[in-house]
């Protein structure tokens, strides 16, 4: 026991020097892995001697203990099994069981959220009603969606679910996805329905989208695809409530333009989560364009428009059919998050 506990030693004494985990392994003839256990469990109590045995650590008192820290701090991002551990001052793997076992608890990730104010809410709630209405029977197959997305140059990643799997930990260098300040980006505006898709439109380095670069947009971009995919039937315009889009002259010019439009008084507010291109296209267009960096923005176009060509009819179908059930979800809570 004597010699472990030295041998942790020997590990907590080169990690606080600086050394890599690889380096501390081969000096001391250990598997990474055993030097990672400890410097984890290091890092985590703040001791490298043994942890409390766990029979002792999940005790009645400390079992209460969890659940009155649990109900005080429910909402809490700060009601982590680490700091719970903490708190109690036993180990992390007897605080995770009290909460699993003894508790019969689960852990549920925080989301992150456009804010929603309660005007706001009513508002999203009397409009997703007015929407469910107005395209029941299948119309909402008619409605073309559009928005824009800014997309970089840099690695995109998700930091909750994407891993690497491996034997033994991975060099930290093989782990990193690089962040750089004021990434070299393009402006994207694109359209959708359940009938196909407007290509990709690059918006210009440095022109800001008013309205009458919109307005542009519109003629040139959507318009041909409506005529084209629509045949002269009555599909109707979706955009959302952007300076450019809810202006009065674009307001006017979709009117004329459009056999029907979702005016700036009919879309929901702050809805990002109604629009199939915010909640599943550009997801699918980052993970594939951007999954590695790219060294300048004309590879990340080729990367998107290689990326938007891969996405099917079939599979824009199935995104614009979730449309309804979305806005059903959003009156069911009441105008409020439902995802």
């Amino acid at each position: 026991m004597k010699q472990l506990q030295n041998l942790r030693d020997a590990i907590i004494r080169a990690h606080t020097r600086g050394k890599k985990q690889n380096e501390i392994a081969d000096f001391l003839g250990i598997s990474q892995g055993t030097v990672s256990r400890t410097i984890k469990r290091y890092e985590e109590t703040g001791s490298n001697d043994n942890r409390k045995r766990e029979k002792t650590a999940r005790t009645p008192e400390n079992i209460q203990l969890a659940r009155e820290a649990i109900r005080q701090n429910s909402s809490s991002k700060a009601n982590s099994t680490r700091k719970l551990a903490k708190k109690l001052g036993i180990g992390h793997d007897a605080a995770h069981k009290i909460l699993k076992k003894d508790l019969k608890l689960k852990p549920f990730k925080l989301l992150e959220r456009q804010k929603l104010t309660a005007a706001a809410k009513l508002k999203r709630l009397q409009r997703c009603r007015d929407l469910l209405d107005r395209f029941d029977k299948n119309r909402h197959r008619m409605i073309i969606f559009s928005d824009e997305k800014l997309f970089d140059i840099q690695q995109a990643f998700n930091r909750q679910n994407d891993r690497i799997w491996a034997e033994e930990p991975p060099d930290t260098e093989k782990r990193v996805a690089e962040r750089v300040q004021k990434a070299e980006s393009v402006m994207v505006w694109a359209a959708i329905s359940a009938r196909g898709k407007t290509p990709l439109h690059f918006v210009d380095q440095g022109v800001k989208i008013n309205r009458q670069v919109y307005a542009d947009m519109i003629r040139e971009h959507l318009l041909p695809y409506a005529e084209q995919d629509f045949e002269g039937e009555n599909w109707c315009f979706q955009q959302d409530s952007a300076p450019a889009h809810k202006a009065n002259d674009t307001q006017a010019m979709l009117e004329e333009k459009c056999p029907d439009f979702i005016t700036r008084d009919q879309w929901p507010p702050y809805s990002p989560d109604l629009n199939p291109l915010d909640y599943s296209v550009w997801s699918i267009l980052e993970s594939k364009a951007c999954e590695k960096p790219h060294s300048n923005v004309a590879s990340l176009k080729r990367a998107l428009e290689k990326a938007w060509d891969e996405i099917s009819v079939e599979m824009l179908a199935k995104i614009v059919d979730n449309f309804p059930k979305r806005l059903k979800k959003c009156v069911d809570a009441n105008g409020g998050y439902f995802e």
